[in-house]
């Protein structure tokens, strides 16, 4: 299938992926700056087993700088890269007092100090404040392991570590669906405007020419009037398309722990979505809508898997032709489609004579499919029902109920027409 896609990114959380770099950058030579020159201002001598700190800051230095492309982005910075993170993190801080056992006497700092919250900000930035909680626990945790005997400014230090990492990770995810929000309005705003300058040229060009062939045909007679009611029926139904604004989506917003993504797709309209491609069933279902047969839709964008959606068109088909062969040509036929949470109805009604009781059965004996397979079968085969209301004298009314979730179903579906 054609199919082009740009995409691009709106997200305030890039800047805060670069701040996030930066600070990783800064604190680290600030902690290594702190274990050669700053000792002495916490009332700590120099450390008992330097080799150890030299060993640890020398790597921090190393993995802070090879690891600068993790911190870029939420997609670079995978779950595996957090954890290894945070254990490096809970490391530093629990060597401290093997390179210095006064360590646990002072309030000094740790050997990794302040690079510690860059760990847990990364898992704020990432996952938001239940990710920003589990990261800020174990370093709440290693801090109070390592001072054997806190005091009250350890606890605090802790706490403060704790609640400020929970924040950023609520405001991370206010931000974030702050963002979806703003992508639907542009896809709404884009759509909206797709519509109307459709709706300008369409009126100015195709619906006039369609009218006036109309009055012309009825006004000269003979096959110019049947050619003339053959116009009118395409301008209500190209009419129908563009007063309801089915417009084929052209922006999807998403979110994938990444910020909101505006994503631009163009698909070749020959071939079709893809089959797991969400479909709008009312552009698939709005081409029927006529003279004879009016379609109603909620106004909003009714998507269904495209296999899924292309199936129910089918059976919608099946249901109209039923209604032309059988109610006959001057028959009046009504689509209403409803959008409910767990499934899409489509009912198919019309004014015709109805079914006699007993009709289908006996067509069905006769090896007459066409209902079974028609639409029997290809709601059954989406995991949904069909269901028919006739009275005799009264029309006929097809319900066809499928699954928004793609499922077999394994019972047996009701009876349609």
């Amino acid at each position: 299938m054609a199919k082009r896609e740009r995409v691009v990114r709106m997200s305030v959380e890039l800047p805060l992926w670069r701040a996030l770099t930066g600070y990783r950058v800064l604190t680290m030579i600030y902690a290594v700056l702190l274990a050669i020159f700053g000792r002495d201002n916490f009332g700590q001598q120099r450390f008992e087993r330097p080799w150890v700190a030299v060993a640890y800051l020398a790597f921090l230095f190393v993995w802070t700088l090879a690891t600068l492309p993790k911190v870029r982005s939420a997609a670079n910075c995978t779950k595996r890269f957090l954890v290894a993170d945070l254990v490096v993190a809970l490391t530093g801080i629990l060597l401290t007092p093997l390179a210095d056992v006064d360590s646990q006497s002072f309030d000094g700092p740790t050997l990794p100090s302040i690079w510690t919250a860059g760990a847990v900000l990364a898992f704020a930035i990432k996952g938001g404040w239940r990710w920003a909680a589990f990261a800020s626990t174990f370093v709440a945790a290693a801090n109070i392991i390592q001072r054997g005997e806190p005091s009250r400014d350890t606890y605090h230090n802790v706490l403060l570590v704790w609640v400020a990492s929970i924040a950023i990770g609520y405001v991370v995810e206010v931000a974030r669906a702050s963002e979806r929000t703003l992508a639907r309005a542009l896809e709404i705003e884009a759509a909206t405007r797709e519509r109307e300058r459709l709706a300008r040229d369409i009126h100015d060009s195709v619906l006039q020419v369609l009218a006036m062939v109309q009055r012309r045909g009825a006004a000269i007679g003979g096959e110019a009037a049947d050619l003339g009611r053959m116009a009118g029926e395409q301008e209500v139904a190209l009419r129908t398309l563009v007063s309801s604004g089915l417009v084929p989506p052209t922006r999807v917003s998403e979110d994938a722990a990444e910020g909101a993504v505006v994503r631009t797709v163009e698909v070749d309209e020959e071939e079709g979505p893809a089959d797991g491609t969400p479909c709008d069933l009312r552009a698939l279902l709005a081409p029927h809508a006529g003279s004879r047969t009016s379609f109603a839709e909620p106004g909003a964008p009714v998507l269904l898997p495209a296999a899924s959606a292309r199936e129910l068109a089918a059976a919608v088909s099946a249901a109209l032709d039923n209604v032309r062969v059988h109610a006959g040509p001057d028959a009046q036929a009504w689509i209403l489609v409803e959008d409910e949470p767990d499934e899409v109805i489509v009912t198919v009604r019309d004014d015709g004579p109805g079914i006699p009781e007993g009709r289908l059965a006996q067509a069905e004996g006769e090896g007459r499919l066409g209902v079974a397979l028609s639409i029997r079968g290809r709601l059954r085969d989406l995991g949904g029902t069909a269901e028919l209301i006739s009275v005799p004298g009264q029309g006929c009314e097809v319900e066809l109920k499928v699954p928004k979730a793609p499922k077999v179903s394994r019972g047996k579906a009701g009876t349609a027409r």
